[in-house]
């Protein structure tokens, strides 16, 4: 009786593996392959060299490079400043930090709201590319590509659905 179940316990194990063997798994990293597109990067390139966003990104420069000098400038005076002028740099230090925090704060409005707008317009592209490569691959199981730890670059389709989608793009 033992080693009857044990007989099918591995002719279930058999029948499964062969059963994987016929799967045709694949995966895909969606995201990447909307932003790695053509039209993604030409949106990208459009809200960087936009006077709004370029004038925020130089705010933001300028900024960091005030924050430097008053560095700089503390640290050669350091010795010989007193109390009182330390507590004004420590302050003009905390507003330029404020400053850049809130300036940073817009800049990455911006850059979400524009991965939101490329996102909203290219993922039916992307879906429609994803089921004909399905179709055309005979894919039984297509996983996103964060859900797996390891998969050999044959079976990644990320590759080929940016191809695609810059060709329903143009």
């Amino acid at each position: 009786m033992y080693s009857v179940k044990r007989l099918l316990v591995m002719l279930a194990c058999v029948l499964s593996f062969s059963a994987m063997a016929e799967e045709n798994i694949a995966v895909i990293d969606v995201a990447r392959a909307i932003f790695s597109t053509e039209i993604a990067k030409q949106r990208q390139e459009e809200m960087q060299s936009a006077p709004a966003f370029a004038s925020l990104q130089a705010k933001y420069d300028n900024i960091g490079a005030d924050m430097q000098a008053l560095q700089k400038e503390v640290e050669g005076k350091a010795m010989t400043l007193s109390q009182e002028q330390a507590g004004e740099y420590k302050k003009k230090m905390e507003y330029l930090r404020a400053d850049m925090e809130l300036v940073s704060r817009k800049l990455q409005a911006e850059i979400k709201e524009l991965q939101n707008r490329i996102m909203q317009e290219l993922k039916p592209k992307a879906l429609e590319a994803i089921k004909e490569l399905v179709e055309e691959g005979k894919i039984t199981l297509l996983l996103q590509r964060e859900a797996v730890i390891s998969a050999t670059p044959d079976k990644d389709l990320t590759g080929k659905l940016v191809d695609r989608m810059n060709k329903k793009t143009q």
